[in-house]
């Protein structure tokens, strides 16, 4: 096929989440690889390092309001993929609407298409009905799920068969990073968006008042941003625990705050495959997560790497908060293997992944 070197990502951005994340680093996997690469991002934000050519959909079309601004995004794309002679797109976005996907398959046309599904809430991706599934994705290359489980809701909800798992890659760290004096070493960490309705902050900040760490000197830092931050600092004031606190904006180098953390910890209702728990690891540092769908159980090994509780449960994730800060043994052990427990997702491996998928 000629032009098959050339690979178009299209995310909603690449900043912020772990979706965008993603498609940071599957850019340099694929740059490595010898792919062209071009970023086809939706709004106007850019964070994460990425390789190849950036069309930046957010900035170009700024001006535009309302459903002619993404009539004319759509157009773009078409044109862009027309132009460059582009035959392969990896659709890295959340797919919530059908009349738009719908749209977008005639933009797409009749490349070679990845559908990346970083959910397990289906809906963000699928439509309700089957047929609506069917009719969008039956013929797609493949729709890669980032973890095993999201694989089976597929095939168990829809009568889709081209399904695939390739996990989330992780970028080891190659040095150790000092934060400024200012901000409290040995803490909890969070990272991530400020979206209650899926983080469940509810959970994490009672859990942690009645773990009732934060005397014995440990704090909860939470960094990210998103709609609910005055929430969570509602919360925080609610539960009288502005002095064991600490809010921060996103961090580009998260690296540093994770590396100086005494623990990485995730309460969310659902996910996909989460992109905090495994940098945390590969960074050689333990987590605490709730058994969420779906991710959590396929990277944390219960006692071994860190502590997987049951989700919703407050005092079990208080009582693990507390093992995890207070038992040195257990935390040790955790820690010494980190590192190893996540090897198997080094940027290398998963490259290896994506290289024989497109290249099937």
């Amino acid at each position: 096929m000629k032009n098959n070197n050339k690979i178009a990502i299209v995310s909603a951005s690449l900043g912020v989440g772990g979706a965008e994340r993603f498609a940071g680093l599957l850019s340099f996997m694929l740059h490595d690889l010898g792919y062209e690469v071009h970023h086809i991002i939706i709004l106007d934000h850019v964070d994460y390092d990425y390789k190849g050519t950036l069309v930046n959909l957010g900035k170009l079309f700024s001006e535009e309001k309302g459903v002619f601004r993404a009539i004319k995004k759509g157009k773009y794309i078409a044109k862009y993929l027309n132009e460059n002679d582009i035959q392969t797109v990896i659709d890295n976005r959340s797919r919530p609407f059908f009349i738009r996907e719908v749209f977008t398959k005639w933009i797409y046309g009749n490349r070679k298409c990845y559908f990346v599904i970083h959910s397990s809430n289906l809906e963000m991706y699928f439509s309700k009905f089957s047929f609506g599934a069917n009719y969008l994705y039956q013929k797609a290359t493949k729709l890669v799920c980032v973890s095993k489980d999201i694989e089976n809701k597929i095939e168990e909800k829809y009568t889709l068969k081209n399904t695939t798992t390739i996990h989330n890659p992780v970028d080891f760290p190659e040095k150790i990073y000092q934060l400024p004096n200012l901000i409290p070493k040995n803490c909890i960490l969070f990272f991530g968006r400020f979206e209650e309705e899926i983080k469940n902050f509810t959970l994490l900040l009672n859990a942690f008042k009645q773990s009732k760490v934060y005397g014995k000197g440990t704090m909860l830092l939470l960094i990210g941003d998103g709609s609910d931050k005055d929430f969570i600092q509602a919360k925080i004031v609610e539960l009288q625990l502005e002095s064991f606190v600490l809010v921060l904006p996103f961090q580009k180098n998260i690296t540093a705050f994770i590396q100086n953390a005494k623990c990485t910890i995730l309460t969310s209702r659902f996910e996909g495959f989460p992109m905090s728990l495994v940098e945390s690891l590969a960074a050689g540092t333990p987590v605490i997560s709730v058994d969420c769908e779906t991710g959590p159980k396929e990277i944390i090994q219960n006692n071994f790497n860190g502590l997987l509780v049951e989700n919703h449960n407050e005092n079990a994730l208080s009582e693990a908060i507390k093992a995890m800060i207070e038992d040195e043994n257990l935390y040790q052990t955790c820690k010494n293997n980190a590192q190893k427990s996540v090897e198997h997702l080094s940027l290398t491996t998963i490259a290896q992944q994506w290289k024989q998928l497109l290249e099937a």
